[in-house]
C-alpha cells in the first residue's frame, strides 16, 4: 500500500542554469552522522530516504543506515532500490521471455498484456553472443559479425521484439561494445532525472559479474542473479546486509611505466588476502586523482576477481571530464555536477577533510607499481614481468596446485608435431609448453582503457621490428568495443546506436 513519505519535508529545488529540478537533500536531516558515511554509503541512504512509505522501504531503514557505524557490524538488513537495470544476452534474454510470459497470461486472463513493462530503465547490449571464426584479415570483424547474425538469428529477433514491445526496455544491438563499456561509455547517468524533474544518483544491478565496473565513474552498482534483476525491473527493491566499507588509500606517484593493469593486479593481490567477501571497497587519497576513469574503471572491474560486492570511486572532476569527452550534453553534466555538490556526493581526494569512516583502511603506495602478471590459474597470483620465465618453468613441476602442474621432467620436454595450413600451402609447426596458440584482447577490464591499447600496440611493434612475427595458426582477435577508446576525432561526439537488428 503506497503512503506518505515521512521524509516529504527534505524534497527541495535546485536551480540550475535556467533549470529546476527537485531532490531529497541529505544534508537537510541535520544529522553529524552523515559526515561519517562512506560515499558509497550515502547513495544506500539516499535511495532509502526517497523510497521510504513505498515497497516496504521504512524509517528503520533509514536509521540503520544512517547509523551505519553502529550498525554494520550487527548484520542489519536494509531495503535498497537501485535505479535502473542492465543485463547482458545470454543472462538477459530470460529476463525478457519471463516479461513475455507475464504478458501471455494477462491476456489469456482478459486483462491487456501492454501493461506488462518494466518499471525501471532496463538495457540489454548484445555482446556475447560473438565467436572468433576468421582472424588475422583485415575483414575479420565484418564476417565474424555476419556469422553472429546467422548463428543467433531467432534470438535476435525475439530481442529485437522485446524492444519495441516493452516500454522502458532498450537494447543495444551486436557490435556496438562490450556491455560493461557500453554502461561506462554510454548508459551511465552518475545521477538520474526522472520524468518529473526529480534527480538522484544513478545506481545499477546487472546480471553480469563485471557490473561493478560502472563503480570507476562513481556509480554504485553490482551482479546479482536473474530473480533479483527481474525483481528490481518490476520496482521491487533488493533485501540486503549493510556492508562493512573498506577504505583503500592511494598515496605516491603513478610510475610512467606502469599501467593500470599492474595497479589492478596488485590491488587484487591485497584485497584477496584481506578477505573482503561481501564487503564494499571505497578508494580514498590524494593519489586517486592521478588515475584517469580508464584506470578506475580497469580497478573496479576486477571487483569479482578480489571478492568485494563493489570497488568504489566518487565523482569528481576528473569524472565530469570524462562525461564531457563521452559526449554527455552540458545541461546533463550541468546538473550532475550541482546536484552532487548540493548532496555532499561530489569528492576531492586532495581534501582529507572529506575522508570519511571507514571500518578498516589499505593504503596503497603507486611509486611501488612495477610490470607484473598474474597467475597461472588465480588473478591474485601476483607475478613481476621480470620473475615471470622462471616462475612459468617452476610451475610446470611444482606439485599440483594453484601456483603448479606437476610434470616430470620427462613431459615438461615433450612436444608434438602438428600440420597446419598457410597461403595453401601445408607446414609442420610443433606445440610445447608454454606454446601460445590464441593471442587475444578482448576483456572489458582493457579494452576500455586507451593508455593499455596503446600500450599493447607498441609492444606488437617492437615485436615486428625485432623480427617476430605471429604464425598463422595462432588464433588472434583484437575486440575494442568501445566507440570512444577507437574515435580518433579530437571532437569525440556521443555513442549512437541507431543500426537496426
Amino acid at each position: 500500500m503506497q503512503t506518505t513519505n515521512p521524509y516529504a519535508n527534505l524534497k527541495k529545488d535546485l536551480q540550475v542554469g535556467g533549470n529546476t529540478y527537485q531532490y531529497f537533500s541529505l544534508p537537510d536531516l541535520n544529522d553529524q552522522r552523515l559526515a561519517k558515511l562512506p560515499f558509497s554509503v550515502r547513495v544506500l541512504l539516499e535511495s532509502a530516504i526517497r523510497n521510504c512509505g513505498k515497497n516496504g522501504v521504512s524509517q528503520k531503514d533509514v536509521e540503520t543506515i544512517l547509523d551505519w557505524e553502529n550498525t554494520y557490524s550487527k548484520q542489519s538488513e536494509v531495503l535498497f532500490k537501485p535505479s535502473r537495470v542492465i543485463l547482458q544476452d545470454f543472462t538477459g534474454v530470460p529476463a525478457v521471455v519471463d516479461l513475455a510470459a507475464m504478458r501471455d497470461t494477462c491476456k489469456r486472463l482478459g486483462g491487456d498484456p501492454d501493461k506488462i513493462n518494466p518499471l525501471v530503465p532496463v538495457d540489454l547490449v548484445i555482446d556475447h553472443s560473438v565467436q572468433v571464426d576468421e582472424y588475422g584479415r583485415n575483414d575479420a570483424l565484418d564476417k565474424n559479425l555476419e556469422l553472429e547474425m546467422q548463428r543467433n538469428a531467432e534470438r535476435f529477433t525475439f530481442l529485437k521484439w522485446g524492444a519495441n514491445a516493452f516500454k522502458g526496455l532498450t537494447i543495444v544491438p551486436p557490435g556496438a561494445g562490450i556491455v560493461h563499456q557500453v554502461n561506462l561509455e554510454y548508459l551511465g547517468r552518475c545521477v538520474f532525472k526522472d520524468e518529473a524533474g526529480v534527480v538522484y544518483p544513478d545506481s545499477v544491478v546487472g546480471t553480469d559479474s563485471h557490473t561493478p565496473m560502472i563503480n570507476g565513474l562513481g556509480v554504485v552498482g553490482w551482479g546479482v542473479g536473474g530473480i533479483e534483476a527481474e525483481g528490481v525491473m518490476l520496482d521491487q527493491p533488493i533485501s540486503m546486509v549493510l556492508p562493512e566499507v573498506i577504505g583503500y588509500k592511494l598515496v605516491g606517484q603513478f610510475p610512467s611505466h606502469a599501467t593500470a593493469t599492474d595497479l589492478v593486479l596488485a590491488i587484487t593481490k591485497a584485497l584477496r588476502a584481506k578477505g573482503v567477501v561481501e564487503k564494499f571497497v571505497e578508494f580514498f587519497g590524494p593519489a586517486v586523482e592521478q588515475l584517469s576513469i580508464a584506470d578506475r574503471a580497469t580497478i573496479s572491474n576486477m571487483s569479482p576477481e578480489m571478492g568485494a560486492t563493489i570497488c568504489y570511486f566518487p565523482v569528481d572532476n576528473k569524472t565530469l571530464d570524462y562525461l564531457r569527452l563521452t559526449g554527455r550534453s552540458d545541461e546533463q553534466i550541468a546538473y550532475i555536477e550541482a546536484y552532487l555538490k548540493a548532496q555532499g556526493l561530489f569528492r576531492d581526494y586532495t581534501n582529507a577533510s572529506q575522508d570519511p569512516v571507514f571500518t578498516d583502511v589499505l593504503e596503497l603506495d603507486l611509486s611501488t607499481i612495477i610490470p607484473c602478471l598474474s597467475g597461472p590459474k588465480r588473478p591474485h597470483d601476483y607475478v613481476a614481468l621480470s620473475n615471470m620465465k622462471t616462475d612459468f618453468a617452476a610451475c610446470l613441476t611444482n606439485p599440483v596446485g594453484h601456483k603448479g602442474f606437476g610434470l616430470t621432467a620427462e613431459q615438461v620436454s615433450k612436444k608434438v608435431s602438428f600440420e597446419y595450413e598457410e597461403n595453401g600451402e601445408k607446414k609442420q609447426g610443433t606445440l610445447t609448453h608454454g606454446s601460445v596458440v590464441i593471442a587475444a584482447i578482448t576483456s572489458c577490464t582493457n579494452t576500455s582503457n586507451p593508455s593499455v591499447m596503446i600500450a599493447a600496440g607498441l609492444v606488437a611493434r617492437n615485436a615486428v621490428k625485432k623480427g617476430l612475427k605471429v604464425p598463422s595458426y595462432i588464433k588472434t582477435s583484437l575486440a575494442p568495443g568501445s566507440g570512444v577508446v577507437t574515435d580518433t576525432s579530437l571532437n569525440p561526439r556521443p555513442l549512437r546506436f541507431a543500426a537496426a537488428l
